[in-house]
């Protein structure tokens, strides 16, 4: 059988360089680590790219799938910078990035009655190596929360308008985090924390607690950056709150990205 054109490997001369060329929207079962040691079965949503030389006519995009095939679905944090880096490898790039979005649950205990039930969260890691061992790796998790209106609490005589929101966090970090740390983090800063599985004496705990720490949007990020600025292994974050406000035909919102 004679040899197949290798069309990729054709030149270009049209002397523009392509920052990434690669797959996406590609589905992939994957186990991921829990904090507690065992593993959660889940589906990620992955991207797969490399730069591409100004003369070079294209990428080779089966070469993708074979290194994540190569990983089978076990998918530990701590090991996701081999992917990169056989990227790089196969097909002789400068850059390689990576990305796995994904829910996670977490199996959360009502906090009076002590029924349990899962809430999912969705969670996005990204990573980019380079050929001169640079390594970037971004966690951001998107969870879910309750607000209640400082200004509602403060001009009504009886109750005060609340919202369910959701506060996207973003951090670079000196060492791995575990995703329940980042979402614990976050929920500490709401007014309340969600539950998928409340009864009555769950839904008034609940619905106090909250009145009792009214936060604004501003107040939200505000918390979390603090916490933020606090933590000894967190280098860079972002943080974006959005609520969905039960009041207004549209949301509020509020974004703190540290320096």
């Amino acid at each position: 059988m004679e040899p197949l054109t290798d069309t990729q490997n054709e030149p270009d001369n049209r002397q523009i360089a392509i920052d990434r060329v690669g797959i996406k929207n590609l589905r992939y079962p994957v186990e991921v680590k829990e904090k507690s040691g065992h593993h959660q079965k889940t589906v990620a949503n992955v991207a797969l790219a490399v730069d591409l030389p100004q003369h070079l006519k294209g990428t080779h995009m089966s070469r993708f799938v074979e290194v994540l095939n190569s990983h089978g679905t076990c998918l530990d944090i701590h090991r996701l910078q081999e992917i990169p880096q056989q990227l790089l490898q196969k097909l002789s790039a400068e850059r390689a990035h990576v990305t796995f979005q994904f829910p996670f649950f977490i199996n959360k205990k009502a906090p009076i009655s002590g029924g349990t039930g899962l809430l999912d969260y969705e969670v996005r890691w990204e990573m980019e190596c380079s050929v001169d061992g640079k390594v970037d790796l971004l966690i951001t998790v998107m969870v879910p929360v309750a607000t209640l209106c400082p200004c509602s609490k403060a001009i009504s005589e009886r109750g005060a308008h609340n919202q369910r929101g959701v506060v996207t966090y973003s951090v670079r970090s000196r060492q791995p985090l575990w995703i329940e740390d980042l979402i614990a983090l976050v929920e500490s800063s709401a007014s309340c924390e969600l539950y998928s599985l409340l009864k009555r004496p769950d839904e008034k705990y609940v619905t106090e607690k909250a009145y009792d720490n009214p936060v604004f949007v501003e107040d939200l990020v505000r918390n979390v950056a603090a916490q933020s600025n606090d933590h000894k292994e967190i280098t860079w974050y972002r943080v974006e709150a959005e609520n969905f406000e039960s009041i207004h035909n549209h949301s509020a919102y509020a974004v703190i990205e540290s320096k």
